[in-house]
Formats: C-alpha cells, structure tokens, sequence
C-alpha cells in the first residue's frame, strides 16, 4: 500500500506570479492560499522595486537565506534586503515573472519550484532573463502568516550569468 503523503504537490499548469498585485493582506489565510498571496507579494514588491514590500515578505530569522546570482548566499534579513537594495540601487531595472511551478505544501510549509523569466534593461538595452527558481514559505503566525524563508535562483548559461550580475550591479 502507498504511504500516505502529509503534503499535497500540484504542477500550477499556465499559472503565472508577476506581481500584478500586493497581496500581503491575504498572506495570514492558513494553507495554499495564503502561501499563494506571499509568493505573488514578492514578485508585485520585486517588479515594483518596493524594499518595504519585500522586508515584510521575508521571515525576520536569522536562518533566512537567499541564494541569489547577483548577490550570493546571503543570511537573515538585513543581508537579504541588502542584496535588494544593491539591485534596486543600481541602473539595470529588472522585472520577472515566475511560471511552470510545481508546489509542495502543507499547513505550516510551502515549495515553490519552477521558472522566472523576464527581462534587464540598462542604458536602453532590453536584455532576456531566464531563471530556475526555488522559493519557501513557512506559516508564522507570530510574524503574519506566510513568510518567505529561502529563496534559490539559477542562471544555466555562465555566459548570460556573468552580463546579468555585471548589469544588475552596474559594473
């Protein structure tokens, strides 16, 4: 007999997270919903460039880790929103959105893997951007309901790599 999974997996199909809108609000509701909020509050704080938006994202831990292309791996959430502020800082504006997930998720925790793709543009240059992504989300009460508390992004081509964190970081 199969064992029984204490989590659900769902492939999302053609759903997209661009961050159309801040959900925050919606991020205290407990199981997939509230974890779907916090994910597209990310993206609406990362296309919009609001740093508020994405501190209110993150779990305020010292274990909070971002693994990112630009900024490396970084913990807690001074050092997250760090790298953010570096991105946000300088002259590359980049947007993204997520697609082609897979979700891992059960009532205290969240697995969102699948794809970002956008675009960077710097000095009117339009670049493409393509990303394997990993994000987490842990239900936290205690800090409002869905907080993301780790995030993993990949860039294949070392090429592509190096012209997107020397443009990001406006070297």
């Amino acid at each position: 007999m199969p064992e029984e999974l204490s989590f659900t997996t769902r492939f999302l199909g053609e759903t997209t997270f661009s961050g159309a809108q801040n959900r925050q609000v919606e991020t205290g509701r407990s199981a997939f919903e509230g974890a779907a909020a916090a994910l597209e509050t990310f993206y609406h704080g990362f296309n919009t460039r609001t740093l508020e938006v994405l501190r209110q994202n993150w779990l305020d831990a010292p274990q909070a880790q971002l693994n990112n292309p630009v900024g490396g791996i970084k913990r807690g959430l001074t050092e997250v929103m760090d790298v953010y502020a570096r991105i946000f800082a300088g002259s590359a504006c980049v947007r993204v959105e997520f697609y082609d997930i897979v979700a891992y998720t059960s009532s205290a925790m969240a697995v969102f893997a699948g794809r970002e793709r956008g675009t960077y543009e710097r000095d009117g240059n339009v670049y493409p951007l393509d990303i394997r992504t990993t994000r987490i989300f842990a239900y936290t009460p205690e800090q409002g309901g869905w907080r993301q508390v780790h995030h993993h992004g990949s860039i294949d081509s070392a090429e592509r790599l190096a012209h997107y964190v020397q443009t990001a970081l406006g070297s």
